[in-house]
């Protein structure tokens, strides 16, 4: 059973004025095979750290604990051999590749992966089958790499990118930011497509209940001042909406940078 490890999780972030600010202060959490985690709090509490950090973007440095899938040191790894090993992050604010056709970046992306090329007529029979279930025009797959694209194109193009990755963890940085009630009903339904197999653990950050009306976590955990301060089950989601992070800010020093 595939398993993501954090433990004890420090992280930094270099500042333009103050220089080393630590925005992780020792996060613990476990992430196995076929389970939905939610981890939820107020702006600044170190949630898109968490995401970064695990995916390996070089502004974050972590200066304590660990991180492992499978018992496999995953700070050892370099970016692309995280994805390889089966790390997925859908991002917040996914950025534009012009010059990349969706279907050239996905094929790349799936090759380098699977550790071989897909074959060309179950290929488009995949990508075909996976963009209808997002309710994407198939003319999408010639368009540049989310150049152009709308708030909502650029969250399905992520989860259709999850859905032909099949990661054995997927981290879903604030995936429902910017959607209407369409768009966040057929993103939804394509993480949910990909949590019934129940082949991927998934780790959704969000600040809402919103998607979770939708998506079902199993646990939700929060995050406040760098270290999840709270845990239950999908309780306390509810719990949330009706209170609010207020009780947890006062409580906890602010990360100050998510």
């Amino acid at each position: 059973m595939s398993v993501l490890e954090i433990r004890n999780l420090h992280v930094s972030v270099d500042t333009d004025t103050d220089g080393p600010r630590e925005i992780l202060r020792g996060v613990d959490l476990t992430v196995r095979k076929g389970e939905t985690h939610a981890i939820m709090g107020p702006n600044g509490s170190g949630k898109s750290t968490l995401s970064y950090s695990i995916a390996g973007h070089p502004k974050y440095t972590v200066t304590e604990g660990t991180v492992t899938l499978d018992g496999e040191d995953v700070l050892a790894m370099s970016v692309d051999a995280r994805a390889r090993a089966g790390i997925f992050l859908a991002m917040q604010y996914p950025v534009e590749v012009p010059g990349v056709s969706v279907s050239n970046f996905l094929r790349s992306s799936v090759t380098a992966v699977r550790g071989e090329a897909p074959k060309l007529r179950t290929w488009v029979k995949e990508v075909k089958e996976s963009m209808a279930g997002l309710e994407m025009d198939p003319a999408f797959a010639e368009r540049s790499v989310n150049e152009g694209f709308s708030g909502g194109e650029k969250k399905r193009h992520e989860i259709l990118q999850m859905k032909l990755l099949a990661p054995k963890i997927a981290i879903l940085d604030e995936t429902d930011s910017g959607l209407d009630v369409d768009a966040l009903r057929i993103v939804s339904a394509g993480i949910e497509a990909v949590r019934v197999k129940g082949e991927t653990g998934i780790l959704l950050i969000t600040h809402y209940t919103r998607i979770l009306r939708y998506v079902k976590p199993e646990f939700v955990h929060v995050m406040a001042g760098g270290r999840i301060v709270d845990a239950g089950g999908p309780e306390l989601a509810a719990t949330l909406e009706e209170s609010g992070y207020d009780r947890y800010v006062k409580t906890t020093e602010p990360a100050a940078i998510s």
